[in-house]
């Protein structure tokens, strides 16, 4: 049998969304899950890293503008860990002032805008999420 391109059932990717909104992570989830995704959202920064700690995503999805922790510190924090294995960071934002040279500095390794396009989205992350 020979499957170079595609992934053992088992091996799902899995990708935590992180927002404070409901309607966004709800919207992302849903989209996510319909392409083959597991996703677990989380509503705020503390609980994305205890999240990420606990059982480490294959990709995070991080809202720049939260309350308390925004993107950057928890993407730094993350960074940050020696604990944790290198895990892709897409920041996610719908103001114009965070620049992609800030999430890039924190340690994300790619910037969305809202609103999203789906298209361009979902290709980002198979691009990311792609077998070595």
């Amino acid at each position: 049998m020979n499957s170079i391109s595609s992934k053992p059932i088992s091996n799902i990717d899995r990708i935590l969304v992180v927002d404070d909104l409901p309607d966004n992570y709800v919207l992302l989830q849903t989209v996510l899950e319909d392409e083959g995704y597991q996703v677990e959202v989380a509503d705020n920064g503390h609980t994305a890293l205890e999240r990420i700690e606990s059982h480490p995503p294959d990709l995070v999805l991080l809202d720049v503008m939260m309350p308390e922790m925004n993107g950057f510190e928890v993407t730094r924090r993350i960074r940050q860990n020696p604990m944790l294995p290198f895990i892709p960071i897409l920041l996610v934002t719908g103001y114009s002032d965070p620049l992609p040279a800030d999430g890039f500095e924190a340690g994300a390794d790619g910037f969305i805008r809202k609103p999203i396009n789906f298209d361009d989205l979902l290709d980002r992350i198979r691009a990311i999420l792609q077998p070595q």
